[in-house]
């Protein structure tokens, strides 16, 4: 009685994630806003910003967007993975990716999504150059190029690993 207990209550632990996913999603309210604020701001400088300036705000709002895009991604497929499934009322939509992916594939998209993060943040390092910023673009490649190793040895291992297992 005491082990079903404690199993029950190990299982209902799962629930305590639940703050922390809504946490995630009131961050994309944040994201909205200074979407909304980057935009605003980017249609009053206009007429007075450089090509790449415009450009550079440009990568800013595609960034914002791709962390958003990740931070769904997590909320929702670590919801349904971890927590329960996801009870749709009927007609609404359900992402297509929703219920197919599980934890070593949401790692594997999440590693991309952060390569593709980093690229954004190398591309708006290299369009602001100015001779003399050699090492902070170094590292900024060195940074870089561990995040794609990563995401590939990643990809790598759960090819090795898991590939039997699922189909």
């Amino acid at each position: 009685m005491i082990e079903r207990i404690l199993q029950q209550l190990i299982f209902a632990s799962r629930w305590l994630l639940v703050p922390i996913y809504l946490s995630l999603a009131a961050i994309l309210i944040l994201f909205g806003i200074k979407a909304v604020q980057e935009t605003a701001h980017l249609f009053a400088q206009v007429f007075i910003m450089t090509e790449t300036e415009i450009v550079l705000a440009g990568l800013a709002l595609i960034d914002l967007a791709l962390i958003a895009n990740l931070l769904v991604m997590v909320i929702l497929s670590s919801y349904e993975t971890f927590v329960s499934t996801l009870n749709l009322v009927e007609g609404q939509q359900k992402p297509s990716w929703l219920g197919k992916m599980d934890a070593a594939t949401l790692k594997i998209k999440l590693a991309v999504s952060i390569v593709a993060i980093s690229s954004i943040h190398l591309l708006k390092a290299f369009m602001n150059f100015k001779t003399g910023d050699t090492e902070e673009l170094f590292w900024l490649m060195v940074v870089h190029i561990a995040f794609v190793v990563s995401a590939l040895l990643m990809a790598l291992v759960d090819k090795i690993v898991f590939s039997r297992h699922r189909h």
